[in-house]
């Protein structure tokens, strides 16, 4: 049966109007209209419709008027815990945790990465020991997007030291806001806190939010991970959008500074771009049929690199000018103003597409191994316990 979401959005707009509706309010209601995300589960801000659905529902909501669910703030509980706590919470977390994340009243970071464990998330140290119905933690972690600002997040501790270190691992839901979580801003090339270090001292986690099994925390971390590189790597959705938008501008708006080499690297990366941007739309479709797959780690991949390199050449178009830097104020901000700052921030803030979401190095193993099927890179520790793997 064919559903039509603009007769869906526009009986629900006439019942909910968002001029005169109190704004969380409204957010609610859609929410438990089905229209968070069409592709969902009824009953869990969904309509179980495809995904292929969602841009048109977002354009007619945008088109009224509507309000915002503070999503530029909230990408990694949309992007990142949202599907994951679907796929593998119970009724009660999805029933719990699902909503507010949609509206924005609960903001969410990930706890994953360690001083000791980036790359090689598997490496992970801190421990989660359990206590009658809790589980104790403490630890260490590091390069927190947004951690000075949310209320919940993504966790993965290791809970048994005497298996192989992908064993050991399992999967939480922490509040932020309980004893012994500690946030501590870490300034970065670009002037601003934006990441935070995050130091758990005797942490409580009810096993009520433990998410999937004991021990099954690497499973549920890579479905988090692969949904993580999805959303990064899949950003553009019309011709000239995003960098190499902001790079083509600059081009027509100077025209003093052309030469035929900037020329031709200019066109090089919009054929990259919008190969990119073609890709990451059939990756949409796929995805409508089933969870991401190691697919999204070279859409990641293609991202970091092309937007380094756009935001290297917008500078070299700028020449002089593109050495200001507008303000190098220490701040925490709420998200990352890519394209509200000026070409030096992007170009100092795209350094970090390479790390975040994974390393470059690391996704082109998994391209390697995953989808072409070559050899695995030799691993030393893969079958000895976690306890014995060399500190």
């Amino acid at each position: 049966m064919t559903v039509d979401v603009t007769t869906l959005v526009r009986s629900f707009l006439a019942d909910h109007d968002p001029a005169t509706t109190e704004p969380l309010e409204w957010l609610r209601a859609r929410y438990d209209a089905g229209l968070a995300w069409v592709n969902y589960p009824v009953g869990r801000g969904g309509l179980d419709l495809s995904r292929s659905l969602q841009p048109e529902v977002e354009r007619l909501f945008a088109e009224a008027g509507s309000p915002g669910n503070r999503s530029e703030v909230n990408g990694i509980g949309l992007g990142m815990a949202a599907p994951t706590i679907l796929r593998y919470g119970t009724p009660e977390q999805i029933d719990r945790f699902l909503r507010p994340l949609w509206t924005g009243e609960e903001i969410w970071c990930q706890l994953f990465s360690e001083p000791g464990a980036g790359s090689d998330l598997a490496a992970v140290a801190t421990r989660a020991v359990r206590d009658g119905d809790d589980w104790v933690v403490n630890g260490q972690k590091v390069w927190t997007s947004g951690a000075h600002n949310a209320a919940m997040a993504i966790l993965v501790a290791r809970t048994d030291g005497d298996v192989p270190k992908h064993r050991g691992l399992t999967y939480f839901l922490c509040d932020m806001t309980d004893p012994g979580v500690d946030v501590r801003p870490l300034r970065q090339i670009t002037g601003e806190a934006e990441f935070n270090e995050v130091f758990l001292t005797d942490v409580r986690i009810p096993d009520s939010r433990r998410l999937g099994a004991v021990g099954q925390g690497w499973e549920v971390a890579n479905a988090t991970l692969n949904n993580e590189r999805v959303a990064i790597g899949g950003r553009a959705a019309r011709r000239e959008d995003g960098m190499i938008g902001v790079v083509a501008q600059t081009w027509r708006d100077r025209p003093d500074l052309r030469t035929p080499d900037l020329h031709d690297d200019l066109l090089r990366l919009w054929v990259d771009s919008e190969v990119a941007r073609v890709t990451g739309v059939r990756l949409g479709q796929k995805l409508a049929s089933g969870q991401p797959g190691p697919e999204g780690a070279a859409m990641k991949l293609s991202f970091a690199r092309i937007n380094q390199q756009l935001s290297g050449l917008e500078l070299e178009i700028l020449g002089a000018d593109g050495l200001r830097y507008s303000d190098w104020t220490m701040v925490r901000p709420d998200r990352v103003d890519f394209f509200g700052r000026d070409a030096g921030y992007r170009y100092l803030r795209a350094k970090g597409n390479s790390i975040e979401g994974g390393t470059s190095e690391i996704l082109r193993n998994i391209v390697a191994e995953r989808v072409l099927g070559l050899p695995p890179e030799h691993r030393v520790d893969k079958d000895i316990p976690w306890k014995d793997v060399a500190k």
